[in-house]
């Protein structure tokens, strides 16, 4: 982007072309100013959560194919049918390194009908993702994004710039979010200790049960 700026600056303008110039040069230096802002905003401050509950639920998951440490990609729309926690977050993070084993424990708890789907941005890296995992025994999915993902999920706009991790959504069955949260102190059970399965029981089946509707069926 820079060198294509530097390239309409040495342009030499012709009779008559000189406003186009300008305004095309003013239309680069606005969509770099918004890039940086996305930027500023997708470093993702760990502290006490900018939205509320559910503020960013009820609506249709945003769909993503993103990499893991192995490369492999997830397809959000490869999970379909399965709860889907999708957690934003980052790996400095205090709060984010506790809601990761809260996560960790569900998975193991609910087995194949929940999929726990970990986000993270640059400056985190494969190695310090590596180091994480280790050091506290996760065993979820972490992905690599590049910011688009988080922001879609998190609707990062240049008026809207503030972000906090950790936030995850929990998404059912049917690819809708029906609920979501970012860390707040009077909500601290949910990322240290077991409120999280009052939520996730409202949408992982029993096994050997189906849910029909809002209402589970038996087999």
């Amino acid at each position: 982007m820079e060198n294509f700026l530097g390239e309409v600056r040495k342009m030499k303008p012709q009779e008559g072309n000189l406003g186009h110039t300008e305004r095309r040069i003013s239309r680069v230096k606005v969509t770099l100013m918004r890039v940086n802002l996305l930027t500023v905003a997708l470093l993702l401050s760990c502290s006490v959560g900018a939205f509320g509950a559910n503020s960013l639920s009820n609506r249709r998951a945003p769909g993503f194919a993103l990499p893991d440490l192995q490369l492999k990609y997830h397809d959000l729309a490869e999970y379909r049918g399965r709860v889907v926690v999708v957690n934003v977050m980052k790996v400095g993070c205090p709060h984010c390194t506790t809601l990761s084993k809260v996560l960790t424990a569900a998975e193991k708890k609910y087995g194949s009908r929940l999929k726990v789907l970990s986000i993270v941005n640059p400056p985190d890296n494969q190695t310090m993702v590596r180091g994480y995992m280790i050091k506290n025994q996760i065993s979820n999915t972490i992905l690599f994004d590049c910011g688009q993902v988080a922001a879609s999920y998190l609707q990062v706009t240049p008026s809207n710039p503030s972000v906090d991790v950790p936030h995850f959504f929990v998404i059912d069955k049917d690819g809708m979010i029906r609920e979501d949260y970012g860390y707040n102190q009077l909500q601290k059970d949910l990322f240290e200790g077991e409120g999280i399965y009052k939520i996730l029981d409202k949408y992982v089946s029993k096994p050997g049960v189906a849910q029909v509707g809002g209402r589970t069926d038996t087999d």
